[in-house]
């Protein structure tokens, strides 16, 4: 079976408030979804996307405060890929640096990307991507000619490079289109995240802590989720249960070069709980985390309102 992309990517910050600050005012990003870690509810878990946390668009965090900083390397993926329109390059170079961002321009495979990290040390990029179309979210001083329409792709940091790549083109459908300077293209049919480039000479080892990514999720169904489990284990990879994450169900697994993976479900998505209009404006909690709001909601930290 191919997979339909990147359904979203998770990484790891420190600040919540920063973290808030960053994606939504100088990014652009929605907030779609304002809930907690499930398995420590005393840490928040922020969503960001399009207009309506379409998959392919969002990249969440777990910002854990008073979390020690985290090295990028080998069994993560090392840096996310923004889309922007045709021609946004300047302005987001612009933008970056007026709100204090280091922004290094650079060709990579033949096109121009803007490379830079967030305040926290986190590895991104911004790429024109004709494919992706506009954005319908476009907060004050970014227009749809500019705002960021979703995730390109992501760059990986394999301890088994040539392997990784085995697996995404043999068992995910990814085609190689190209390679220049020791990094592997692949690319998906879909629309949105549908690009990962590999690293064949990653240098160090990465470690978990703010400023990495935790994991790389891809689409796809509840029918086909299942049978992922079969073919995992035909490839002698272990994989978790289908775990319900209330907007998606997912299984985790580590392909053979470390960096953690998961296949997550387009549905039931964000507006479960939520009307288009109120996405992201109040803290959501799973059921059976609900009878535990009083105490959640009196050691999360104060930074966000409604809260």
């Amino acid at each position: 079976m191919n997979t339909q992309g990147l359904q979203h990517v998770t990484a790891f910050a420190k600040d919540p408030a920063e973290n808030l600050r960053f994606y939504t005012e100088v990014l652009g990003l929605r907030l779609v979804k304002k809930t907690v870690n499930f398995d420590d509810p005393a840490t928040y878990h922020f969503y960001f996307g399009n207009q309506n946390g379409e998959p392919g668009t969002i990249i969440t965090f777990f910002p854990f405060q008073g979390s020690r900083p985290g090295t990028v390397g080998k069994g993560q993926a090392g840096r996310i890929y923004f889309s922007v329109p045709k021609g946004a390059l300047p302005f987001w170079q612009r933008r970056l640096e007026e709100n204090g961002v280091s922004v290094i321009e650079e060709t990579m495979l033949s096109e121009q990307v803007l490379l830079f990290d967030d305040t926290e040390d986190l590895p991104l990029a911004i790429m024109e991507d004709e494919r992706s179309g506009q954005s319908e979210w476009t907060p004050s001083g970014i227009t749809e000619k500019e705002a960021i329409t979703g995730m390109r792709g992501v760059l990986l940091y394999s301890y088994r490079p040539e392997a990784t790549i085995q697996f995404l083109m043999e068992r995910f459908g990814y085609s190689k289109t190209g390679e220049e300077n020791q990094i592997v293209r692949l690319q998906s049919e879909a629309r949105i995240g549908h690009i990962i480039d590999v690293d064949l000479a990653p240098k160090e080892a990465g470690a978990g802590g703010y400023g990495t990514v935790h994991h790389v999720a891809f689409r796809t169904t509840k029918k086909e989720q299942a049978e992922w489990k079969d073919i995992l284990a035909d490839s002698h990879l272990a994989s978790s249960d289908i775990l319900d994450r209330s907007y998606f169900t997912s299984i985790y697994f580590r392909e053979s070069g470390g960096i953690l993976f998961e296949m997550a479900t387009d549905e039931p998505g964000f507006m479960t709980d939520e009307s288009f209009e109120n996405l992201g404006t109040e803290l959501k909690l799973p059921e059976w985390l609900e009878e535990h709001r009083s105490q959640i909601t009196a050691i999360l930290p104060k930074m966000v309102k409604g809260d």
